[in-house]
């Protein structure tokens, strides 16, 4: 597994609610930090509503990565369906500044899918690159351990997904945090 091939992971969770609940809450972009052991916060750049090529800024902070300002842009975006965004190296961390979603340095998704009964099915996934960002930095230092880098940090993603899911899942159900 490799940086260029556009790495990417997901997670799923069946919520016992129905989609326009369990959208209310991915649609709102500040949310997810109340569960995610990375994103401490985001808020929205400029009209503030979700809208294809609207763009929110997110504070994150993570333990061996420290601490870093992202600016994202929704790609996609069908109500009830795909909410998506890129994440733009917009301050030029990495590199000249880039805020074209086409070399993001990666692209987020939820995707809800009704259930019979009145469930949704609840995904979210996270395609890496094709932008630099901090991992490239970590494969150009040790390109020999590019593999196990791109892992590692998958691993981590995808373990900070099922937590925020999880969060998302008990907050649709119950009207609380998990």
């Amino acid at each position: 597994m490799r940086l260029g091939d556009g790495p990417r992971t997901e997670c799923e969770r069946l919520v016992a609610a129905p989609s326009a609940r369990v959208w209310e809450l991915v649609a709102d972009i500040g949310l997810p930090a109340e569960y995610s052991p990375e994103l401490m916060r985001a808020e929205w750049l400029g009209a503030g509503v979700p809208a294809v090529g609207a763009r929110f800024a997110g504070y994150n902070r993570n333990r061996r990565l420290g601490a870093w300002r992202t600016v994202s842009e929704v790609v996609e975006l069908v109500p009830e369906q795909v909410f998506a965004w890129a994440v733009l190296d917009a301050d030029g961390r990495f590199g000249p500044p880039a805020e074209d979603p086409e070399r993001a340095l990666a692209v987020w998704r939820y995707t809800l899918e009704p259930r019979e009964g009145g469930g949704t099915l609840l995904r979210q996934e996270v395609r890496l690159g094709p932008g630099r960002s901090g991992l490239t930095a970590a494969v150009d230092r040790m390109p020999d351990l590019e593999e196990q880098l791109v892992a590692g940090r998958l691993d981590e993603l995808r373990a900070g997904m099922e937590t925020t899911l999880r969060g998302l899942a008990s907050r649709a159900e119950n009207g609380s945090a998990a």
